[in-house]
């Protein structure tokens, strides 16, 4: 497939390599993207109305199970070979990875390093402070939530930013000086729709670098795009490796 080839061309004349990931590339693990249908005791709800601030106010008890419910699915997967593939180009070319996703599995593949945008589900932190709050603690306190260790009126609170929240801003700083800085910028999986993320392949652009969108679907980004590979992360990243492959063959 031509473009795969000319991704893969194009990754081995790199100088560095800045990658943007979404809910596409943790779908292939099983996990399923945010705004899909709630399934069990969770179809009536919307996930939009439960990852708000405003709804840990007016019902934590319920934000905490939904919460605990995702990081069950999440454990139970596995990362996929997108997952590994991106450990591998990045042993061959200096690679930021930004990723979306909170579910730690690029962390698991081996990608120790990644940018996490909006934060980590394995994380517990205090609603009030902000500080981490460990494993230990939440097991020693099993309510729904746990209390902070933090602060009096504080709660335990999954490490992920809600709706109307900020990004973490260090996290976020990374993420853009790494797209003023590369020569080649991958957006795989991502529907392009939540900024400030969907905004660093034209950063990255803006600063001349070379622009390719992995996604079964065409999204705001594709317009853009100096190539766009629509297929799924597992099956287009280790075909680009296979193609790399072959131009040092």
């Amino acid at each position: 497939m031509e473009p795969v080839r000319q991704l893969a061309a194009t990754l081995s004349q790199a100088r560095r390599l800045l990658v943007l990931t979404g809910a596409g590339v943790s779908a292939e693990s099983g996990i399923a993207t945010f705004r899909d249908a709630q399934t069990g005791l969770w179809a009536r709800f919307r996930p939009e109305d439960l990852a708000t601030p405003e709804a840990f106010a007016r019902d934590p008890a319920l934000v905490w199970r939904w919460y605990a419910w995702r990081r069950d699915q999440i454990a139970r997967a596995q990362p996929n070979a997108a997952h590994y593939a991106l450990v591998e180009i990045a042993r061959r070319l200096p690679t930021t990875l930004v990723t979306q996703n909170v579910d730690d599995l690029h962390q698991r593949a081996g990608f120790h390093d990644a940018i996490c945008l909006h934060g980590s589900i394995a994380r517990t932190l205090c609603s009030i402070t902000g500080q981490a709050i460990d494993a230990d603690w939440l097991a020693a306190h099993p309510q729904e939530p746990p209390p902070s260790p933090h602060h009096p009126r504080g709660l335990a609170r999954p490490g992920v930013v809600w709706f109307g929240e900020n990004l973490p801003a260090a996290a976020l700083e990374q993420a853009y000086a790494a797209a003023a800085d590369c020569d080649v910028v991958l957006a795989i999986g991502t529907s392009a729709l939540v900024h400030p993320a969907a905004g660093l392949p034209a950063e990255a652009q803006r600063h001349g670098a070379w622009f390719a969108e992995i996604n079964p679907q065409r999204t705001p980004l594709s317009g853009q795009a100096d190539l766009c590979l629509p297929l799924a992360a597992g099956v287009a990243l280790p075909a680009v490796l296979a193609a790399w492959n072959g131009v040092h063959a």
